[in-house]
């Protein structure tokens, strides 16, 4: 397989990131350093920044209920609380889909660099539900809007359409297929309002009321629940 889809299939990264240490010439096989788009073999001696990695045997799936000023990042060292921080977990994990700071709610994490990939392609469309709260009522022209798809000029992009349902005077529920950078929030900007609270509640065939997770907590998703979402993403039947 290529060399990028080999560490990400050990856990380490997204085959994206992959590419990047590679071309930083962190990547060595079997002693040398590595060119993009090489080839390799399981019986090939792959180190990234001196360790050697290997391919994973035993997908591990987290569900973590991500709390309010905990961090998605591996990098910034200004962070105080950050998702890798938090979680106590003897085996690597990394996240599928971010939620910013001030959100809160599910994020799905893994072992498994090739089940990530598949989760976190955009064309692949899956699903991430939220709750959301704004600062003003909300009408059904507001509504419209958010369904049918929203112009973010500071990204020069129109969103997707996707799924709204008002629950409340203020509040509503979303259902996206694509994951731009704070997307609810931009598009909620761009109709004049802000947000006051975004929980993300579901990914894909995970629901965070399927479990009595509290913020901060995490459980590791049993067969069914881990079967069920590795069929979603494609990777098995």
């Amino acid at each position: 397989m290529r060399l990028n889809q080999y560490i990400a299939a050990c856990g380490l990264c997204s085959r994206r990131e992959a590419d990047k240490l590679v071309t930083a010439g962190r990547v060595k096989v079997n002693g040398t350093v590595a060119q993009p788009g090489v080839q390799v073999e399981e019986t090939d001696e792959v180190c990234v920044d001196g360790k050697k990695v290997s391919l994973v045997k035993d997908e591990v799936v987290l569900a973590y209920y991500k709390p309010v000023g905990v961090v998605c990042t591996e990098k910034d060292s200004h962070a105080e609380r950050t998702v890798s921080s938090e979680i106590k977990y003897p085996i690597r994990v990394t996240y599928a889909g971010r939620l910013d700071k001030d959100s809160e709610g599910l994020l799905i994490l893994s072992n498994d660099g090739n089940l990530i990939n598949a989760m976190m392609k955009a064309a692949n469309k899956h699903e991430k539900e939220y709750e959301v709260e704004v600062d003003k009522e909300i009408n059904g022209d507001f509504l419209n809007k958010m369904a049918n798809g929203v112009y973010l000029e500071e990204l020069d992009k129109t969103t997707r359409g996707c799924k709204v349902t008002r629950t409340g005077k203020k509040s509503f529920r979303i259902i996206l297929t694509q994951g731009l950078n704070r997307q609810i929030r931009r598009m909620c900007q761009a109709l004049g309002f802000n947000v006051v609270k975004l929980k993300r509640v579901r990914v894909m065939t995970v629901k965070l009321s399927d479990y009595e997770l509290k913020p901060g907590k995490f459980v590791e998703l049993d067969k069914n629940a881990k079967d069920a979402l590795y069929r979603a993403a494609g990777l098995k039947k």
